[in-house]
């Protein structure tokens, strides 16, 4: 499989996740700590399968990769499960997507970075879709914008950590599924941390723990599709491609929960707007 198919699946695989958390949410509910656990646990095990198949596992260098994983997904995954449960999954999806934008702010505030005309008018274009979605007139009565609000703080969160993985490990040999399979093992501490001080009951029923897995294996294999995606070509042709994964989001929306989601015209300009952005701002960053 090429790196254009492979950036897709990657895409495509990561914006199914929002969708599988709405089916996840239905009654018996869990909290949303206990689901991120539960979901974290199926991607570390996908990662660390596909860690032992890489080869070269190694306990050396790994210190950046696990303070990343603490941020993110840790801290972010809480965020990003209460977000799509107030937002709903197709308003989570674009919000994620402005990720983009954040990961520039950080890196030109925290990290004296300056970016040129490009990466400029690539965050006008992710603000503007941030902008239609909030403009939105009419939304379904379960959307609020507090999830939208808490959708945008997850986003923050993976851009914080990827603009600490760059400048923290810009050299390393670390293989690619050691390092992603660390960082969720750092992330699966900091919300086993949270759920034992929230106290929160662990559901073991086989049908609830099913439902939070499937979100989780999503993201351990879209992790393991862009790996291997930039493994096989360019970040100029891969990342404009995973920047698709809002728009994946929201047209899975639309096809699996149509009823509830309620996705129209604003939404889908506004994840146009959103991919359009965080496309151009990859590709010259």
């Amino acid at each position: 499989m090429d790196a254009v198919a492979l950036a897709f699946t990657s895409a495509a695989l990561f914006g199914a996740m929002p969708v599988a958390v709405r089916f996840a949410l239905v009654p018996p509910r869990v909290p949303a700590a206990v689901g991120a656990l539960l979901m974290q646990t199926a991607t570390l095990l996908v990662l660390c399968v596909a860690a032992a198949i890489q080869g070269g596992v190694t306990l050396g260098g790994l210190l950046p990769f696990l303070l990343a994983g603490a941020i993110a997904p840790g801290i972010s995954n809480l965020f990003i499960t209460v977000g799509i449960r107030e937002a709903g999954s197709s308003r989570a999806s674009v919000a994620f997507g402005m990720a983009p934008l954040f990961a520039v702010t950080i890196a030109v505030v925290g990290f004296g970075e300056r970016p040129g005309p490009a990466v400029l008018v690539g965050a006008l274009l992710v603000v503007a879709g941030g902008i239609a979605l909030a403009l939105e007139p009419e939304r379904p009565h379960h959307v609020r914008s507090i999830g939208i609000a808490i959708a945008l703080a997850g986003a923050a969160l993976f851009a914080l950590r990827d603009n600490l993985v760059r400048h923290l490990s810009l050299e390393t040999e670390v293989p690619s599924m050691t390092a992603g399979a660390a960082m969720l093992a750092a992330s699966l501490v900091v919300t086993s941390l949270v759920v034992a001080v929230r106290r929160n009951r662990v559901v073991w029923a086989p049908t609830v723990v099913a439902r939070w897995l499937l979100p989780g294996a999503f993201v351990g294999l879209s992790y393991i599709a862009l790996f291997e995606a930039f493994y096989r070509g360019t970040v100029s042709v891969v990342a404009p491609i995973v920047a698709t994964e809002s728009l994946f989001g929201v047209v899975f929306s639309w096809l699996l929960l149509r009823r509830s989601e309620r996705v129209g015209p604003r939404v889908v300009v506004g994840a146009a707007l959103v991919v359009a952005g965080g496309a151009l701002i990859a590709i010259v960053r």
